[in-house]
């Protein structure tokens, strides 16, 4: 998904945003966040930077893309139950914060975020809430089984998962454990669990 909306004129090739996204992945993972730039990833992917400027509006938007969305890509899980399908999606955002580009990017996206409400909030609309209306349908899933209340809070549910993930491997930095996915989906399935 692109920050900024698709202009009118010549449809964009895909294979130039594939070769702008690695290009920026590889760079994160050689040179750091900070030594990262357009120009280095336009040139590396073999694009003019005027390429990668029509699709996301700066280094933060690009870097956070590449590194933070790949989840989105993935099918939303239906396993029969809340606990599974929260189990794999967790395992998929482990995955994603815990790979190399996410460490090399995380500190300065945080800066950059902190400095910037304006970027703060295109990240939030542009990344984060389609992300979040995305799976819903897991927790419409599970109020259609009986499995929570239709008025548990999904976005407080969301944010909760994100965080403990968030916390525990992109900002603790330890390294998760094949169990770390079921536990916590465990330990979130049983707080909104109808009683």
């Amino acid at each position: 998904m692109s920050s900024v909306p698709s202009p009118k004129g010549r449809p964009r090739d895909p294979r130039s945003h594939e070769a702008i996204v690695s290009a920026a992945i590889e760079l994160l993972i050689e040179v750091g966040y900070a030594a990262t730039s357009i120009g280095a990833v336009a040139a590396r992917a073999g694009v003019g930077k005027d390429t990668v400027y029509r699709r996301w509006r700066g280094k933060p938007e690009l870097v956070f893309e590449a590194v933070f969305t790949t989840t989105d890509q993935a099918p939303i899980p239906d396993t029969g139950t809340l606990a599974e399908d929260l189990t794999a999606l967790l395992q998929g955002l482990i995955d994603e914060f815990h790979a190399p580009a996410a460490a090399a990017a995380l500190p300065g996206l945080l800066a950059d975020f902190t400095a910037d409400p304006v970027l703060k909030s295109r990240i939030r609309s542009d990344f984060l809430a389609p992300s979040k209306e995305r799976l819903l349908v897991v927790f419409q899933r599970a109020v259609a089984r009986g499995e929570i209340a239709a008025d548990t809070p999904v976005d407080l549910v969301l944010d909760t998962l994100a965080g403990a993930v968030f916390f525990h491997v992109g900002l603790v930095g330890q390294d998760p454990d094949r169990e770390l996915a079921g536990r916590l989906a465990a330990v979130i399935a049983k707080g909104i669990e109808i009683r």
